[in-house]
């Protein structure tokens, strides 16, 4: 079975025959910039749910456990996302207040990775952001907390057909 699954998977193909073309010597100072742009470019594109990221988080010992989220915002350096404090990622965000966000958008053969450190945002925000979800009935979620990771590094990764993928890396 293993040899099987492992014919199977290498058979599987990594991209799209078409990518798009990225040259890091004309990317923007600022990486927001360039992230809204490869947005901007996935939307067009069709990609379902590009806001969609994965946020991994690790306990005091280094246990990492990694779940998808929906960005939020960025506003003022920081990238925003939310969950509930009591939840595995809102304790482990609590005693490590580090993360790692990771966007994937498969058919442009396109990831962005942020990592840096997280800080709570205000109970007001937090109340706010909890309003506005779809489908929110009104009810109060003290629990619900908006957060901001304050990216120290943001690297944009592009796949190439020649498999000499591109990474651009922003050290802040």
């Amino acid at each position: 079975m293993s040899e099987s699954l492992q014919r199977r998977l290498r058979a599987l193909p990594d991209f799209p025959d078409q990518l798009p073309v990225f040259d890091p010597a004309r990317a923007p100072a600022d990486p927001v910039d360039l992230f809204l742009d490869w947005l901007e470019h996935a939307l067009a594109a069709g990609v379902l749910q590009p806001h969609a990221f994965s946020l991994a988080t690790s306990t005091i010992g280094g246990l990492i456990s990694s779940r998808m989220l929906i960005l939020k915002n960025i506003d003022d350096g920081t990238w925003q996302f939310a969950s509930t404090r009591s939840s595995r990622k809102g304790t482990e965000l609590a005693a490590n207040p580090h993360a790692a966000m990771n966007f994937y958008w498969a058919s442009l053969g396109r990831q962005v990775r942020v990592v840096g450190a997280v800080t709570l945002l205000s109970a007001e925000a937090s109340a706010l952001d909890w309003e506005e979800r779809p489908g929110a009935d009104g009810r109060a979620n003290p629990d619900w907390q908006l957060y901001a990771l304050h990216p120290t590094e943001v690297e944009f990764w592009q796949a190439s057909p020649d498999l000499h993928h591109i990474r651009h890396r922003y050290d802040l």
